[in-house]
């Protein structure tokens, strides 16, 4: 009896030594991340017969348990992912919206300045220092916009690069998961009880660090080896095998990094925004929301330089010729070949170009065009809707979107292009115009309308092709006659006073091609016949003090020029800027409450799983007397051992 009572206190001191070390080990690790706190369950020996009855044998410790609770560790595990991508998220575009508040309103204020200069020469044509100084502010303004071109490079290259952190850090997270599960298979072989609780916290941590960066699913397996799942199902770890993650150059565009998921004999490639978590968020930002307010801003730098390239072309230069292009050629060859991006599997000889032909139809998609063996099909990457190609000459094909797809060579079938159609505007943004007297201030021909018109008609020069040829067939007179009522009729008369021919006009409006210009007439002539028409000359107009094309060229400032005429310049970029910042204050908001929502789940969780001192302190002196109490139990067993030698001697 005495002898099963020492083995009773000795179980129960045994049982009480391991509380005490688990209790221990809990308070130790109260500040240990991922640590989830361990319990040492007790139960009954199995008793032992004797005298008809079964006579109690004591306890023991049946196994240390995790308290683990995987719904709310999954719970946190996906808030902590979306938590990642939305600070992730927060965090660029707030960078971008600061890029945009500085170097935008940079811009904003340069294309203000240098229209106050343009104004000052409509006032003054002669002066050569408003000339100068309209020169010059043009020269800012051209500057300013590669700045913002060189800012939006800098952050993509900085995403890149953060990227790339990323996806060496998943992979050095990968190789340890990989270990862990190496570990905790070995463990499993060696005792059929007991789980590697500190190992499975170690693995968790890991996995709930990869999830800050991706979205994770896992599967354990009967000997607790995990598989772990990042994305949309892509296997990162199976078993004790890891996988890696690569960063790619992109294709076409290298600087369009691409993931690459890396396995002992194969690769796949991966969709970066689809991984979710922070890493989605990179690519999220650099492929949708970098790229959408850098072909804004590349659109406004081509439209500012063609429609005062273009208002240039209208007018006459302090030396009386025609003006020259102010800024870069939007259709240089350099820009029209850097919108076409050929794939590097392409086998074809196909050069492609990209010409723009509308500046209100521009828009800001990207394309692809793939040569199918027999035509040229191509698909709007935005909405992936498809775009009808109408062939207009040999290897010309318009796109509807104002500019044309050209190509030179012979294509292969699936060769692939992708299309950018305002790529470069503003890296390349240059003046090109060598002074401040080459300005285009003096209209080469203006439309005086006779004293004694009495009718709502007009007649306007809206086509400037070739001034200096008309200045030279100058004066020209149209007469436009009504006979009979409501059918008109327009006669042209040269510079010697013989007429030349005549047309038909039709009201409301009625645009001619007439000696290099395009002539409008709108409105409605009351000319009479036979004798009251009524009378337009084209008379020279060029004069140093002749401002008229500069004031024509001021108005441009305040013409619906991009999205089918709608948006002036300023408010093109207005709407640029205050698209990034709306964007920047919903991110705030999303990233707020992603934060109250992981807090809650965390809370939840460590509510579970966490240490609770005031608990194990409670357990501590539990422990701590049925530890005493044992030893009492064995001290008596002991007494009681002394007493029965004593008897026998």
């Amino acid at each position: 009896m005495s002898v099963n009572l020492y083995q009773t206190g000795v179980s129960g001191l045994l049982a009480a030594q391991q509380q005490l070390a688990t209790t221990g080990h809990n308070i130790s690790n109260v500040n240990t991340e991922g640590y989830n706190r361990q319990r040492a369950e007790q139960n009954t020996a199995v008793g032992l017969y004797n005298g008809g009855n079964f006579i109690g044998s004591g306890t023991y410790i049946q196994d240390i348990t995790r308290i683990y609770n995987q719904f709310t560790y999954k719970e946190q595990l996906q808030n902590q992912t979306n938590l990642g991508n939305a600070n992730s998220n927060l965090d660029q575009l707030s960078q971008l919206n600061d890029i945009m508040s500085f170097s935008g309103q940079a811009v904003m204020n340069s294309i203000t300045n240098f229209y106050q200069a343009v104004n000052g020469i409509a006032d003054n044509p002669s002066d050569l220092g408003l000339r100068s100084i309209a020169l010059s502010q043009a020269n800012i303004l051209s500057s300013d916009f590669r700045s913002l071109s060189e800012n939006f490079d800098q952050i993509e290259k900085s995403t890149n690069g953060e990227i790339e952190q990323i996806a060496a850090h998943i992979s050095d997270i990968s190789v340890e998961l990989a270990k862990i599960n190496e570990q905790i298979l070995f463990s499993a072989d060696l005792s059929e009880n007991g789980a590697p609780n500190d190992l499975l916290d170690s693995r968790d941590k890991l996995v709930t660090e990869l999830g800050k960066y991706v979205s994770v699913n896992t599967v354990t397996d009967s000997n607790n080896v995990m598989t772990v799942m990042i994305g949309r199902g892509s296997t990162l770890v199976t078993g004790i095998t890891p996988l890696t993650l690569s960063v790619e150059a992109g294709d076409p565009d290298p600087m369009q990094t691409e993931l690459t998921l890396v396995g002992p004999t194969s690769s796949v490639s991966l969709l970066g925004n689809t991984v979710g978590g922070e890493l989605a968020s990179k690519f999220e930002f650099r492929d949708k929301d970098l790229k959408q307010v850098r072909t804004e801003i590349n659109r406004l730098a081509m439209a500012i330089s063609e429609t005062l390239n273009a208002s240039q072309h209208d007018g006459l230069d302090l030396n009386a010729q025609e003006g020259k292009d102010f800024f870069t050629d939007i259709n240089t060859l350099q820009l029209q070949q850097g919108r076409v991006l050929s794939h590097s599997d392409n086998t074809g000889s196909v050069v492609g170009q990209a010409n723009i032909t509308d500046l209100s139809l521009i828009p800001t998609d990207e394309f692809e065009v793939v040569w199918d063996g027999a035509n040229y099909q191509m698909t709007n990457l935005t909405d992936n809707s498809p775009v009808t190609l109408t062939l207009v000459s040999p290897g010309v094909y318009d796109t509807g979107l104002g500019f044309e797809f050209i190509v030179t060579g012979a294509p292969v079938a699936n060769d692939k292009f992708t299309v950018r159609p305002t790529e470069n505007s503003a890296a390349l943004m240059q003046v090109t115009l060598a002074d401040g007297a080459g300005i285009a201030a003096s209209e080469a021909v203006e439309v005086k309308a006779s004293e004694n018109n009495i009718g709502g008609g007009s007649v306007d020069i809206t086509n400037m092709k070739d001034p200096k040829a008309f200045q030279l067939v100058t004066p020209v007179r149209w007469e436009i006659l009504e006979d009979p009522i409501g059918t008109f009729t327009v006669t042209n008369f040269n510079n010697l006073g013989v007429p030349t021919g005549s047309f038909p006009y039709t009201p409301p409006s009625q645009t001619y091609s007439y000696a290099s210009v395009d002539i409008t007439i709108s409105g409605t002539p009351s000319g009479i016949a036979p004798s009251a028409p009524e009378v337009f000359e084209f008379v020279d107009a060029f004069g140093i003090g002749n401002g008229n094309n500069a004031v024509k060229m001021a108005l441009t400032q305040e013409e619906g020029v991009l999205n089918g005429g709608r948006e002036t310049f300023s408010q093109s970029l207005a709407v640029s800027t205050s698209d990034v910042g709306s964007k920047a204050s919903s991110a705030e908001l999303v990233a707020n409450t992603a934060e109250a929502l992981f807090t809650q789940a965390f809370n939840r969780n460590q509510s579970t799983s966490g240490v609770n001192l005031d608990e194990e302190a409670a357990n501590l002196l539990k422990f701590q007397q049925a530890y005493q109490a044992s030893s009492q139990i064995i001290s008596v067993a002991n007494t009681i051992f002394d007493t029965l030698l004593a008897a026998a001697r």
